[in-house]
Order: C-alpha cells, then structure tokens, then sequence
C-alpha cells in the first residue's frame, strides 16, 4: 500500500509572501539541507479525516495547534518512493525557537543495540518562495505554486496572517 501523509503549510504575509517549513531530525538528516526540509506533515491511516490527521500532526511536529482561520485544500503531490502528501494553506504566525517536536527512537548507531531518541523534526523556519524553493522536498515544491494561485485568488480585503 502506498503511503500517505496529510500536513499543513503554514503562510503568512509581511513584506512578502513566507511559508513555515520544518526539518526533519534524526542522523540521516543532521547534515542534509537543500531539498530536505518540508511542510509539518504525517502519515494518514485507513479511515482517519485527513484535515483532522494534517492538524493533529502540525501540533505533534510544533508543538502549537494550527492557528484559526481558513483551510485551503493545496491537493496533493507524490513523492519519491509512491509517497502521497495532501495539504492545506492556512494563513498564521508563530515562533519557530518555540518549537517542541515529538520524538521517535531508532537503533543508533546501526547495528550497535542502542536505541535512541531524536526530534521528529530537529528546526523549522519562516522562507521567503524562492528560498523555500531550495529547502523543500523537490515534489512538495508545488504546493508553493498552488498557495500562491490561492493567496492571489482571494478577494481584496480579505483576512491574511
């Protein structure tokens, strides 16, 4: 079965359009930069609401709940390996020195015995699009085209972060 994980990207508006993306923890990824960062996200299991599993994994990540205000449905996108990635826009603001992010535990190093515990993810940071570009996973790229279709889209007025 093809794996598939819901999130959220986080956006808001000052002197120009900024996403909120996080970088994933653990060894694998501690030097790893370009192309590795993403949008808070998880995986979907059989039967749960993907909206509700995009936020619940948003809080997990953060440690914040996803602001209020409007879901924007970005569609999805497919990753290396099959892996599908549903996501909404949702327009907000916080601090990402806040953070506090759950924890896995793995085998480190491998084939040592020792288990260990890492962040799920290790940072997150507010991007500019175009610095966004190069830190996120090359396929979630898209769903920066698609907040911007949306963001432009909205009537004039209307509430932003």
């Amino acid at each position: 079965m093809v794996a598939r994980s819901a999130g959220i990207l986080l956006y808001r508006t000052y002197s120009g359009l900024e996403v909120l993306l996080v970088h994933p923890g653990g060894p694998f990824w501690a030097k790893k930069d370009a192309g590795a960062w993403s949008i808070p996200k998880g995986e979907v299991e059989p039967g749960q609401d993907e909206l509700a599993t995009a936020e619940r994994e948003f809080t997990e990540e953060t440690g914040r709940p996803v602001p209020p205000g409007d879901r924007v449905e970005l569609g999805e996108v497919v990753q290396a390996g099959r892996k599908r990635v549903v996501a909404w826009a949702v327009p907000g603001d916080l601090d990402p020195t806040d953070i506090v992010s759950n924890e896995f535990e793995i085998e480190w190093p491998p084939r040592s015995g020792q288990r260990r515990s890492f962040p799920e993810i290790d940072r997150a940071g507010w991007f500019s699009l175009d610095a966004a570009r190069i830190k996120i996973n090359p396929a979630q790229a898209q769903l920066l085209d698609r907040l911007v279709t949306a963001v432009d889209s909205k009537p004039a007025g209307s509430p932003s972060a």
